[in-house]
């Protein structure tokens, strides 16, 4: 304890002989806890608890995700949100981040606060993910799913056959699993026998 007052009162009061060194150490004291915290935050919003917070997670696509196999299955290996929704490396997943703070202005809005404001959009909120997941040849998939770790010959013939074709085409995984994880939304075609709907935010 006398040590955190003496160092307390080098900060405020620091002599010139150990000015510099005590604002150099008042600098990485800060740094780390600035990173502690910045980190602690980025991780606790990683969480499948604060992803379904609202409502909006919570009752539309977290129930239908609870329907899959990313979320139960044979082996016991659950993907969370995070898992396909933000990525590993470091720069891109506080990009992530922060494109998706955009999401907080959506929900003061109430841009998809019903069913029926959330089915009018899902197209486009299911658009942009695949967009993502084709510009970054399906990042997130390959923190689990690798070409050159599947057997392909346990796999049923249906798939051996039309991941061997992926493999040789130099697809990705979003090609073929758009609907793996959630309902796909109504295409284009069947809106047109519905009616217009609009998409725009």
């Amino acid at each position: 304890m006398k040590f955190l007052k003496r160092f307390w009162n080098a900060m405020r009061r620091p002599s010139a002989r150990y000015a510099s060194g005590t604002l150099v150490i008042g600098g990485i004291l800060a740094g780390i806890l600035l990173w502690g915290g910045f980190n602690t935050a980025m991780e606790a919003t990683n969480t499948m608890a604060f992803c379904t917070s609202c409502h909006e997670m919570r009752d539309y696509v977290y129930e239908e995700y609870k329907e899959t196999v990313h979320y139960a299955n044979d082996s016991g290996v659950r993907a969370t949100c995070s898992d396909c929704h933000v990525p590993d490396p470091w720069v891109h997943k506080v990009r992530r981040k922060i494109v998706a703070s955009a999401e907080v202005w959506h929900k003061l809005r109430g841009t998809i606060n019903t069913p029926e404001k959330f089915e009018a959009r899902r197209l486009l909120l299911a658009e942009r993910v695949w967009d993502s997941m084709q510009r970054t040849d399906s990042r997130e998939c390959r923190n689990c799913h690798e070409w050159d770790a599947m057997d392909l010959e346990a796999q049923p013939l249906r798939a051996q056959r039309q991941h061997a074709e992926a493999i040789e085409a130099n697809e990705t995984c979003i090609d073929c699993h758009q609907g793996i994880a959630h309902q796909m939304p109504k295409m284009p075609q069947e809106e047109q026998d519905e009616g217009e709907v609009d998409f725009t935010f």
